[in-house]
Parts: C-alpha cells; sequence; structure tokens
C-alpha cells in the first residue's frame, strides 16, 4: 500500500474532542489507480466527497468530525512510521 495522504481530523464534543486523522492509500497492485501518487491527484470533488464521508460516518454514530486540514505522502508516512513505533511500545 502507498499512502497518498493524511486528512487531518477531531472528533467528538466540544468538552472531549480527541485527534482522528485518517491515513489515505492507495493499494500498490491497483492499476487503475497507478498514477496516483499525492492526495492532490484525487481532484478537489473526490477529497471534498471523501472528507464529508468521514463526517456523515461520526454523524452516524452521534459524533461529531471535524477536518482540520489535508497533508501529503510524506506527512501520511511519517504518521504510520510514528504509528508503527507507539504500537511496539505498548
Amino acid at each position: 500500500m502507498s499512502g497518498v495522504g493524511i486528512i487531518e481530523g477531531e472528533q467528538g464534543n466540544k468538552k472531549m474532542r480527541e485527534r482522528n486523522d485518517r491515513v489515505v492509500a492507495i493499494e500498490k497492485a491497483n492499476h487503475s489507480f497507478a498514477d496516483i501518487k499525492h492526495i492532490d491527484d484525487l481532484g478537489k470533488q473526490f477529497l471534498l466527497e471523501l472528507e464529508e464521508f468521514f463526517v456523515n460516518y461520526h454523524q452516524l454514530s452521534g459524533e461529531q468530525y471535524r477536518v482540520i486540514g489535508v497533508k501529503g505522502p510524506k506527512e501520511a508516512r511519517k504518521r504510520i512510521k510514528d504509528g508503527m513505533r507507539a504500537a511496539r511500545r505498548r
């Protein structure tokens, strides 16, 4: 899998908010999307729909989700590595 970016977000209410970032990735063997290397390659409309998906998904479970920002593949790789290191320490 190749991380093309990350959608940074928060979930919860005003008193209790926590980060809940979402890695956006493309399966390496997926030839239909082989040209997607950066989250911007998905196009503005698709990215907007993806952000709305996460907002609506959380609304269904009674939670709020707010998109903070969008970052590229370098940040996605960093966050994945950080998460793997944190998991090994447990």
